[in-house]
This record gives structure tokens, C-alpha cells and sequence, in this order.
């Protein structure tokens, strides 16, 4: 009961001589790190009965003497259907085909297509995300306004509109048969609500140009992750890049403009959460692998996960008492509700077209829209908010974007390589 006052009173000395800014003068219960325990607490009230009841029917071999109605949902949430596939590409969705000639015009328009909804998708979504989490709502010219603090009711309205979104399309078009077990969803659930979490709150003490570099840097723990969780290695290449990435990220932060009304206690929240998002993310990513040895679809796992995180972030919300408080926020600030809502939309259209753009056009397709729409997105802020970058920090964005271009140049004559080996060989595990 000690831990936690002394933890939030030492952040304060960090920042001594400098003026703190209002967003951490109003009280602990608005601080970062006491509503991270506290939305810890709500998922661990999910968490660990959730747990128990898994040890208990498999301690009651309940695959083998389970019986009535409720035995296939018990049997589909603990134990799953089927094996596990040889190949990560069993059960995912058809290949993808490869462009003729004679539908050249007709390839060249779908990639266009893709790169217009995902670049739509995500530059709203992000200048959204900025207007909703560091500006005001209700400002007149006596009144300043409120701003919207709960980063967690943003987080279950992506997820909850993903969840209907994956549902429906799992719906309405033949998926492989089902075959995880449903808690191992969980997992994964568990890493993208804190990961999207972080990255909402971070916003409120870091601009939006250095969390985006810092997102398009996390090769370098997706690398460290891989390495601990699925026992990866990686080609010389993969960490030249992943150390240029490492220098361009700090030439830009080093070369920031200082600003004197920013104390030492933001910036350290700033890099805190960065590195939580960082460090969730990278889990999500190498678990959701994982799961991929099951057959499913990127749709499938789209549902499952966002079943678990509708799940948790709604009954944490409803025992803080939050929900209705955001839902009254709402109600006060029509601007706000649409921009909410709009946030979402963005969220959900753009993981479809994530799905689609990988199946047709392959991954490194994909990886050079969406560095071009990181580039994009710190453009857009800078002009929309006013952000300032240094020439040495432009600079530095440039080092890391090249880097990122380089990685996938790499990447696709690798591939074209491992075409070419022997029967016998495989290739190097990637990133």
C-alpha cells in the first residue's frame, strides 16, 4: 500500500527547478501511472478467474467427461478443435495471385486502391487521435473547455466497432474451421489494449512527430522479442538497419527544440509510455504468430482478439465507474462524439484494408505504404498543429526512413533468393 505513493511522489523531484505543467498539477487520480494500476487491476478481475476455471476443467479432464450444453463452448474457449497446422500457411487466407500481363491495368488500380484506404484510414485516424487527446472540447471565449481524459473508453471503441466489423465479415464470407482455443487469445488481447493504451496517453505529454518515429522504430524490440518469445535469428542486414533506426530516433530527439513550459517529469512520462507501447506491441505481433500454427484466418484472429478486448476494457471501465462518465462526456460535447466515432471507423476500415493489401500485393507492398503514411503523418501534423522539426532532426527522420526502405529492399532479394535454394534448405527466419 506504500509502493505506490512513494513511486508517484519520487517522479516529482526529477522536474525540480522547472515549472510542471497543468496537466499533472490537478491531482495523482489524473497521473498516468495511477490509472495504469487501476485498469491493471480491472483485467486482472477478468484475468484471473478466467485462469482458474481454465485449470479447473483441465483438471477435471472435461474434453472427456464433459457433457451437456454448454460443453461445446467450454471445449471451444479451453481445449480448441483441432491440431495445430504444420505450415503457418495452412488455413490463412487463398495465396495470393500473381499478376499477368493482361491484368496489368486492373493490378495497377488495385494497388492504388489500397494505398488511398490505408493512407486515408491512417492519416485520419492519426490527426484524430492528436486533436482528441490534447485539445479541448466546449472552449468559448469565457469557458477554456474540457479535454477528455480516459484514454481506455477510446481504446473500447475501436475495439468494439473491430469486433462487429470482423464478426460480420467472418460472417458473410467462408473461414477456414476454427481451431485455437479461445483464451489463447487472450494473450494478445491482453499486449494491444495496453499497447493502444500507451499510445493514447503518451500523446499527452510527447508531440505526435516523435511518437510516430518512435513506432516506426520498433524493429529494433520486435528483433529483441523474437528472439526471446519464438527463438528468431536474423540476417546482418536486419541490424544495420535496425541500428541506423536507432540513430536517426536519437538525432531527432536529441535535436528537438527544447521547450521550457515541458518539464522533466513529461518528457520522462513521454518515454515511459513509448516504451510500454513499444514493448506490448512487440508481444502482440510475435504471439499473434504464434497463433498463426492454428488454422485461421487474419480475419479470424481480428475477432478473437477484439472478443477479449471488448471484454476487458468494458468490464474495467464499468468497475471504475468511467464508462458512464465518458458517456456523459459524449452527451456534453457532440464534437467530440463524432470524432469518437470517426476514430473508430478509421481504426476498423483500416485493418481491413491491411488484410487486403497483404493478400494481394504481399507484405513489403505493405510495409512501403505504410512508411510512406508514417512520413505523411508527421508532414500532416506538423502543418494541422503546428509542430517545429530542426534541420538535424529532419535529417534524422530521413536516416529512418531509408532505413525502413533499405529493410525492405533486403527483404524482397532475400525472398527472390530462397526461391532459388536447394529442396533441403530454408531460408533465415525474418522479422
Amino acid at each position: 500500500r506504500f509502493c505506490l505513493p512513494l513511486v508517484l511522489a519520487s517522479l516529482p523531484m526529477m522536474a525540480a527547478g522547472e515549472e510542471i505543467t497543468p496537466a499533472l498539477q490537478d491531482s495523482w487520480g489524473d497521473f498516468w501511472l495511477f490509472h495504469f494500476f487501476v485498469n491493471a487491476a480491472g483485467y486482472a478481475s477478468i484475468v484471473v478467474p478466467g485462469f482458474l476455471l481454465i485449470q479447473y476443467f483441465r483438471r477435471r479432464n472435461y474434453l472427456e467427461t464433459g457433457r451437456g450444453i454448454c460443453f461445446p463452448v467450454i471445449k471451444s474457449c479451453v481445449f480448441g478443435s483441432e491440431v495445430k497446422s504444420v505450415h503457418q500457411d495452412d488455413g490463412s487466407l487463398p495465396p495470393r495471385a500473381e499478376p499477368t500481363e493482361s491484368s496489368t491495368a486492373r493490378q495497377v488500380f488495385k494497388l492504388l486502391f489500397c494505398a488511398a484506404g490505408l493512407q486515408a484510414s491512417y492519416l485520419t485516424w492519426g490527426v484524430l487521435q492528436e486533436r482528441v487527446m490534447t485539445r479541448t472540447y466546449g472552449a468559448t471565449e469565457t469557458d477554456p473547455g474540457e479535454k477528455f481524459k480516459d484514454s481506455q473508453f477510446l481504446v473500447f471503441m475501436n475495439r468494439i466497432l473491430a469486433f462487429t466489423v470482423a464478426g460480420l465479415y467472418c460472417a458473410l464470407t467462408k473461414q477456414p474451421r476454427h481451431g485455437a482455443p479461445m483464451y489463447k487469445y487472450s494473450f494478445a488481447s491482453l499486449s494491444n489494449i495496453l499497447s493502444s493504451w500507451c499510445q493514447y496517453e503518451a500523446l499527452k505529454y510527447i508531440s505526435f512527430p516523435t511518437q510516430v518515429l518512435a513506432k516506426a522504430s520498433k524493429v529494433i524490440p520486435v528483433m529483441m522479442m523474437g528472439k526471446l518469445v519464438s527463438r528468431k535469428s536474423y540476417e546482418y542486414w536486419e541490424y544495420l538497419t535496425a541500428a541506423l533506426i536507432s540513430v536517426g530516433v536519437s538525432m531527432f530527439l536529441l535535436s528537438s527544440t527544447p521547450n521550457r513550459t515541458v518539464s522533466t517529469v513529461t518528457t520522462f512520462s513521454g518515454i515511459v509510455l513509448l516504451a510500454g507501447y513499444i514493448i506490448f506491441d512487440s508481444f502482440t505481433s510475435n504471439w499473434q504468430d504464434a497463433l498463426f500454427t492454428y488454422k485461421m484466418s487474419p480475419v479470424q484472429m481480428m475477432f478473437g482478439v477484439n472478443v477479449f478486448s471488448c471484454l476487458f476494457t468494458v468490464g474495467s471501465l464499468l468497475e471504475q465507474g468511467a464508462l458512464l462518465e465518458s458517456l456523459r462526456f459524449m452527451a456534453r460535447h457532440s464534437e467530440f462524439t463524432a470524432h469518437a466515432v470517426l476514430l473508430s471507423v478509421c481504426s476498423a476500415c483500416g485493418q481491413l484494408f491491411i488484410f487486403y493489401t497483404i493478400n494481394q500485393f504481399g507484405a513489403a507492398v505493405f510495409t512501403i505504404i505504410m512508411t510512406l503514411r508514417q512520413a505523411f503523418a508527421i508532414l500532416l501534423s506538423c502543418l494541422i498543429y503546428g509542430h517545429t522539426v530542426t534541420i538535424v532532426g529532419g535529417l534524422g527522420i530521413a536516416l529512418v526512413f531509408m532505413a525502413l526502405f533499405l529493410r525492405v529492399y533486403a527483404r524482397s532479394r532475400m525472398k527472390k533468393r530462397s526461391k532459388k535454394l536447394p529442396p533441403g534448405e530454408s531460408p533465415v527466419q525474418k522479422v
